[in-house]
């Protein structure tokens, strides 16, 4: 009862709060705000913010006698949830929502916590570790100019009129943090791996990763999973044709159709964002690498953006960098579209020592060598391809999780959409309860399934490292039915992967 009262004394009437703090920083009386690295909405009072992440840090202090390896992941006060995620090493982000069932204000824990670390995965791509910046400007300055342009720019694709539309019940059928597979026959995938090779050959002895996207699913990656994770979600956030063409964006991968342009001039008009590629905070240059509408075809088929700034005295777009999560390395990110056909290419920055002069002369070997190649897969693939709903099994409303390759697929979302409320409900009642027994257990055969109050089937089975997570809203009454619908799924989608035998 006292943990609860105590997390509601420390929130207003604000639906939304999102901190990042650093424990190793504001030790001494009257230094608390150093510890502070962001926090939304940035007009709320100082005591108010310290009033959470000093909550935050005692809840995290507290849980550390008890469990030192994985301290407090979440706290349910009566009027909030306070969602914990330990981004780097004493560097944590928590989000603190309100609750309210009228508004469908329904969601699942590891669905918000997969969203702090998407945003600190994409950060991280772009500007490099939190404490790396710090390191390289212990005074703080540095790392809050970037957190805060960086998050509110990732914040504007959730905000719907003057609300945030966070992942929320209706969701449970998605998986953030995955990728999602355009399968293809075994004649394009010959022509694929033709393409991947001489996208090889084109980059030389620089040993740098090739990318492949056919509309918002990915064709092929030579990178490790998690950076393949971090390319797809920026790819379909801001670089897929469908993107380009709207001029909008999406919610991540979650929901389909343009964000309101009105979005994000609402959040920079609030915060007082520049509108520019870059803006300068306390003398930094801070890029604004997911701002939207930044990005453009040119005639030559290569993406090109000013976020990275431009050359002197040409006024050149300069290439794009990111950051490599499993080998450290800073790469030039080179995109190159056709059609439905985004292909994105990853030189190391060292192995460039010409800088914009090689980056120019790889483009033109790729349009001399590839573009046949580029062309015959996008040809194939957009005549195989079977539209949204390619994916679609009749009866089934599904999603299939490879934890091990960072691979889902789902229900297209307009089927999922003629679930009935009660089930998607029910759905995320039963993924709720499935976080909590895999985490508690470290196992991976397990099984939930239980009938919803509209007589809709709802089942959970973990095997072999993967997931899946079923609605059956027109079966048989009995449970002997529902179990059999699931096992002919896993036979003939999943290779048996989770049939009972």
């Amino acid at each position: 009862m006292g943990l609860s009262s105590a997390a509601n004394t420390t929130t207003t009437s604000e639906p939304l709060k999102l901190c990042i703090f650093d424990l190793r920083r504001g030790q001494h009386e009257g230094e608390e705000l150093e510890k502070i690295l962001f926090f939304f909405p940035a007009d709320l009072p100082f005591p108010a913010q310290l009033s959470v992440v000093g909550l935050s840090e005692g809840l995290i202090t507290f849980t550390r006698i008890f469990s030192p390896e994985a301290a407090c992941e979440v706290i349910e006060a009566e009027m909030h949830s306070h969602v914990f995620f330990e981004a780097e090493p004493d560097i944590w982000m928590v989000m603190v929502v309100a609750k309210n069932k009228e508004t469908e204000a329904i969601w699942r824990i590891e669905a918000l916590r997969s969203v702090l670390k998407e945003i600190h995965s994409l950060f991280v791509m772009f500007h490099g570790s939190i404490r790396m910046l710090l390191d390289k400007e212990p005074g703080g300055g540095l790392i809050r100019s970037h957190l805060y342009t960086f998050i509110m720019d990732y914040l504007s694709d959730f905000l719907m009129g003057n609300k945030f539309l966070l992942p929320n019940f209706r969701d449970s059928l998605k998986e953030r943090g995955t990728v999602q597979m355009l399968t293809v026959g075994r004649e394009a995938a010959i022509e694929v791996q033709s393409l991947v090779g001489t996208l090889d050959s084109c980059m030389g002895n620089a040993l740098g990763y090739s990318v492949i996207l056919f509309q918002d699913l990915l064709v092929s990656t030579t990178l490790s999973p998690d950076d393949t994770v971090n390319l797809f979600s920026y790819g379909i956030l801001r670089l897929t044709q469908r993107i380009l063409s709207s001029g909008g964006s999406t919610w991540s991968y979650l929901r389909k159709g343009n964000a309101s342009s009105h979005a994000e001039s609402a959040l920079d008009r609030l915060h007082g964002l520049q509108d520019g590629s870059s803006v300068r905070g306390d003398n930094f240059q801070i890029l604004r690498p997911l701002q939207h509408g930044k990005w453009s075809k040119g005639k030559d088929g290569f993406l090109v953006t000013d976020i990275w700034g431009v050359e002197v005295g040409n006024l050149v777009p300069t290439t794009p960098t990111i950051w490599l999560q499993q080998t450290e390395h800073k790469m030039y990110l080179c995109a190159y579209q056709h059609k439905s056909l985004t292909i994105i290419l990853l030189i190391p920055v060292t192995s460039m020592l010409n800088g914009e002069e090689g980056i120019s002369m790889l483009k033109q070997q790729l349009l001399e060598n590839a573009s046949l190649k580029i062309h015959k897969v996008e040809e194939k693939l957009a005549k195989g391809w079977g539209g949204e709903n390619a994916y679609h099994v009749k009866g089934y409303r599904y999603l299939l999780v490879d934890g091990d390759s960072n691979i889902s697929r789902a229900s297209p979302s307009g089927k999922v959409t003629t679930l009935t409320k009660e089930s998607l409900l029910a759905l995320n009642k039963v993924r709720e309860d499935f976080d909590l027994e895999r985490n508690r257990t470290k196992g991976d055969d397990l099984e939930i399934c239980i009938r919803a109050k509209n007589n809709s089937w709802v089942i959970a089975r973990a095997a072999r490292g993967k997931q899946l997570y079923i609605v059956l809203e027109k079966a048989n009454e009995t449970l002997l039915y529902a179990s059999e619908a699931v096992e002919k799924f896993s036979d003939r989608y999943c290779n048996g992967a989770f049939s009972l035998d």
